[in-house]
C-alpha cells in the first residue's frame, strides 16, 4: 500500500503521522481526497471536519478551523491555529461544536472591535484634516 507522511501544525501543538493512506478535507470548492504520490497542491481548509487513516485502520478526525494544506514530495502538511484530533466522530463533532466555534465567535467579535477602531481613526484624521 502506497502511504505518504502527515505533518501537523500549530502555535500550541505539533505532531507527525507516518504511513497515512488516504486523507479527505474540504475547500471552498468542495470535498476531496489526496492519497500517496498525488501531485503538488494547495488550498485552504474550511471551518469543519476533516478525516483521515493510516493504512487501512479506522478513519480519524480532525476538527479545524481552517487550515492552510500544502501537500508536495508525498508529504501533507497542515497549518492551522488550533486543531483537535480524535477517532471517534460523535465526540469530536461536539468539540467541533462547543470549543472552535466558541473561538470562532471570540475572533469574529476582535475583528469586528479593529474595524470600529479603523473607523474611528479614519473619522478622526479627517477631521483634523478638516482643520478642526
Amino acid at each position: 500500500m502506497n502511504t505518504f507522511e502527515m505533518a501537523l501544525r500549530s502555535p500550541i501543538a505539533e505532531e507527525t503521522v507516518t504511513g497515512v493512506s488516504d486523507f479527505i478535507g474540504e475547500d471552498a470548492t468542495g470535498s476531496f481526497g489526496l492519497r500517496a504520490r498525488h501531485e503538488a497542491f494547495m488550498t485552504v481548509l474550511v471551518f469543519g471536519l476533516a478525516r483521515f487513516r493510516v493504512g487501512e485502520g479506522p478513519w480519524e478526525y480532525l476538527a479545524l478551523p481552517g487550515a492552510l494544506l500544502h501537500f508536495s514530495d508525498n508529504r501533507l502538511w497542515l497549518t492551522t491555529r488550533r486543531y483537535q484530533r480524535d477517532t471517534d466522530y460523535e465526540r469530536i463533532t461536539a468539540a467541533l461544536s462547543s470549543t472552535l466555534v466558541a473561538e470562532e465567535e471570540r475572533m469574529q467579535a476582535g475583528r469586528e472591535s479593529l474595524r470600529r477602531l479603523e473607523e474611528a481613526m479614519l473619522r478622526r484624521l479627517w477631521e483634523m484634516g478638516r482643520g478642526r
